[in-house]
């Protein structure tokens, strides 16, 4: 479960950063509403890498659509587009 701090928690940023785990976020608030989340490094990484799936899935979906309405290219025909004739 996330714990929910208001920001000026964070003159004791030490205490904070004991509540931070891969399970468990710590929301700072500002004003009484959500303004900033701490994460670990760990699961930054991890959402760097999803959004980077997201990324390259969504270009291949593109791709497909493009290649359905314009056609597909041949082994042949890239072969001899990148210079890799026999």
């Amino acid at each position: 479960m996330p714990a929910i701090m208001p920001i000026s928690d964070l003159r004791n940023y030490t205490d904070v950063l004991k509540e931070v785990d891969v399970s468990n976020r710590v929301y700072l608030t500002r004003n009484g509403r959500g303004a900033y989340a701490i994460i670990t490094i760990e699961e930054a990484d991890e959402l760097d890498r999803l959004r980077a799936i997201h990324s390259v899935m969504a270009d291949l979906k593109k791709a497909e659509a493009r290649s359905e309405r314009e056609g597909w290219v041949s082994d042949k025909e890239m072969q001899k587009e990148m210079g890799l004739e026999d």
